[in-house]
């Protein structure tokens, strides 16, 4: 088939080098975000997947919206057979989604009907799921409701943060959604409706989504961590001041060290927190404007005072 792939971020890349490998298809196009300010100095910088796709010598389509006219003029120029889709970052309308003979496939990081939305990696962590997946589903103009071509499975790990996650699913899905054009070039692949049962949303996780509650139970404190990084960071107050969480462990449900909600302690090797529950410790933080450090040496570093707390000293 003559495909056009539509995405943007990094996590879209394996499944685009997927379909430039197969010796069935040929990707001769790709629609993905406009150039977006990064850096310190906020210079425009192209999409991982239009970096990807000019290195391969695919025309890049960047249109400012999907429903603009001169985009929609260009698809029908190319008459693409099929349009895979991974993370691409904007709504498509009608107007674009008739264009392709056979449709838009996307790949959505979940076991649809599970965690229909932007987000639905972190909010499978978030809510403790222990088996996620991916889907391949035919797009159409509800949120990710489509008919399902095929599924994958995947284990969540304890100590999985949802760019791990998000990365192996990247890889797996790659073949996933190669498989899906294959099976829907030769006809022996058929979408089939989502069940009406089973249904949950995934919004975009907010900044203030990422805010930790240290009255919270510590399981729900360690998901919450693990499900916003890298993005959009977990994170607390300490002196008023944001500090970024990179990685917390649970203690035993049993243990001698009895602390306060938000409540610090620290020694030599070790920082500790109580939680709602039983504490946990503190593995790396992220002070405002500095790197990454581990916890005992940013411990060391401010001084902590007996009964120091963590988060807003309005909620103690």
């Amino acid at each position: 088939m003559k495909l056009v792939f539509a995405g943007t971020p990094e996590v879209a890349v394996p499944a685009l080098d997927a379909l430039i490998a197969s010796d069935r298809h040929e990707v001769v196009a790709v629609v993905t975000r406009p150039d977006a300010p990064a850096g310190r100095g906020r210079r425009l910088v192209a999409s991982p997947v239009a970096a990807r796709a000019e290195e391969a010598g695919i025309e890049v389509l960047k249109p400012a919206r999907p429903r603009d006219e001169d985009f929609l003029a260009r698809l029908r120029e190319i008459a693409p057979d099929c349009c895979p889709v991974v993370a691409y970052g904007a709504l498509l309308p009608k107007a674009a989604l008739d264009i392709p003979a056979k449709g838009w496939v996307n790949l959505h990081f979940s076991l649809l009907p599970a965690w229909r939305g932007a987000a639905p990696v972190q909010h499978a962590i978030l809510a403790g799921d222990e088996v996620t997946g991916a889907s391949t589903f035919l797009i159409e103009e509800g949120l990710d409701s489509g008919p399902v071509y095929g599924v994958l499975t995947e284990q969540v790990r304890p100590t999985d943060t949802s760019g791990d996650l998000l990365t192996r699913l990247a890889f797996a899905g790659s073949g996933l959604l190669a498989a899906t054009m294959d099976g829907i070039e030769d006809g022996t692949l058929h979408a089939v409706p989502q069940p009406a049962e089973g249904i949950t949303l995934a919004p975009k996780i907010t900044v203030e989504d990422a805010q930790i509650d240290w009255a919270a139970p510590a399981l729900r404190v360690d998901r919450v961590v693990r499900g916003c990084t890298p993005a959009p960071g977990a994170w607390t107050l300490f002196r008023g001041e944001r500090l970024k969480l990179v990685a917390v462990k649970p203690l035993p449900e049993r243990t001698d060290l009895t602390l306060a909600p938000g409540e610090l302690a620290a020694s030599k090797k070790n920082v500790y927190v109580g939680t709602g529950s039983h504490p946990v410790e503190l593995l790396w933080v992220q002070p405002q404007g500095k790197k990454p450090m581990l916890a005992a040496d940013w411990a060391r570093g401010v001084r902590i005072a007996p009964g120091e707390h963590l988060g807003p000293a309005d909620v103690r």
